[in-house]
């Protein structure tokens, strides 16, 4: 009994010191990642990664944080390396920014547990700072509060060029990223859990189509941003659709042949965008199509993109939006799992023939159990979705096991 008992302690205190263990490697900081030419790199070599939108995080942390934590613990268990998610909430209840320059500071503490809990589960974050949609204010709040503060403004499109709503924007800027979390007590420009700072979701411009006043606007604020912080990377938050500056694409590949008032090539050579991003939703833009056609669609989007990011922009590319609604008519868990399969074998073909050009994409949307409120038809629930979560694991592990390929050979 007693060298049981004996054995027994041995074997806890093995087991305490694994967990101790597993925690300091948790804990400890990941490196900033950089950009060198057309390739994202930490520490010299080629960074890929497999990643997911969890816009809620911030939202949700605030009044619940075991949710974070188990949606977060159960991705980095899937392999999911990097996370985008808001850094905004302008306006409404509860709001992060309830008019200009005042916070809620509940709110922010709840941004201040995601980012601790991503450190924690070695994720890095991608951080949205404003949204184009009314959704959770955006664009459209802070028209308003200009109006409300005496502005003449016209259409929410006066958020690209009035003053006043323009130094609205940096105060956010500034407030954000000089915020010093209070768990971590780390300022947000200076933790590398956070990968990079979005300009903002999806911009849009439909009174001037051109995509020179959205790019006008990159220009200003990208400039601003880096001022601020010059350790993390930047990238505008584009869909991707063409401009003025490649009339031939607008008709070739914008949905519809629409002009979106953004240009993808000159949008992103400003000097300070560090990759370009694309999202797409061919059941949404392509309605009257086929799942063939779709595919198609979706194929010749990634190429041409792709292939500007390299041989014309000269940056790296993500796929930082996609997913398949529980709204498309046909809907099955199959299909779901067949074109999230689709696209990831685009992404690592691309990945791997450019040696890491492609440097991963982000699926929307990984969400936790007990969250109805939040789901928008695109939430993946990794434990009850088990054969959607095995075709996110072997991606994960197919690009993480690139990137070590590609990273021993340039030793």
């Amino acid at each position: 009994m007693a060298s049981f008992v004996v054995g027994l302690r041995r074997f806890l205190g093995a087991l305490a010191l694994m967990l101790l263990a597993h925690q300091a490697a948790a804990a400890e900081p990941l490196a900033f990642v950089g950009r060198s030419g057309s390739k994202l790199v930490v520490n010299g070599s080629p960074f890929l990664f497999n990643g997911f939108n969890a816009y809620w995080l911030m939202n949700v942390a605030s009044e619940d944080q075991v949710n974070v934590s188990k949606t977060l613990s159960e991705a980095a268990a899937a392999g999911l390396t990097v996370c985008r998610t808001w850094a905004f909430n302008d306006g409404g209840n509860p709001a992060l920014q309830s008019s200009p320059g005042v916070y809620n500071e509940k709110m922010f503490q709840g941004l201040d547990f995601a980012v601790s809990e991503a450190k924690n589960h070695g994720i890095r974050l991608v951080m949205s700072l404003i949204n184009n949609f009314k959704d959770f204010g955006g664009k459209t709040q802070y028209v308003q509060w200009a109006r409300d503060a005496g502005e003449a403004i016209k259409t929410d499109d006066d958020f690209y060029t009035n003053a006043k709503v323009k130094q609205y924007y940096k105060n956010h800027v500034l407030k954000v990223l000089t915020r010093v979390n209070t768990i971590t007590k780390v300022a947000y420009k200076d933790d590398p859990t956070i990968m990079t700072w979005d300009l903002m979701n999806e911009p849009r411009c439909p009174s001037e189509p051109s995509g020179q006043t959205v790019t006008a606007w990159v220009k200003e604020m990208a400039a601003y941003t880096k001022s601020i912080d010059s350790k993390h990377l930047l990238q505008v938050g584009f869909e991707g659709f063409y401009g003025s500056s490649t009339p031939d694409k607008i008709g070739l590949y914008n949905p519809g042949g629409y002009k979106y008032g953004t240009d993808f090539i000159i949008g992103n050579q400003v000097n300070e965008i560090d990759y370009t991003t694309i999202h797409a939703y061919p059941d949404a833009w392509l309605p009257q199509k086929s799942e063939e056609e779709r595919k198609t669609f979706l194929q010749q989007w990634i190429s041409s993109h792709f292939n500007d990011s390299v041989k014309v922009i000269g940056k790296p590319m993500v796929f930082e939006e996609f997913g398949k609604s529980t709204t498309t008519p046909g809907y099955s868990q199959k299909v779901r799992d067949d074109f999230l399969s689709y696209v990831y074998g685009m992404i690592y073909s691309d990945a791997e023939t450019s040696g890491g050009s492609f440097s991963g994409g982000l699926l929307w949307q990984i969400m936790g159990e007990g969250m109805k409120s939040y789901y928008d038809g695109f939430a993946i629930v990794l434990p009850r979705d088990s054969t959607t979560t095995a075709v996110i694991k072997k991606q994960s592990d197919a690009m993480a096991a690139l990137k070590n390929r590609l990273s021993g050979s340039r030793h």
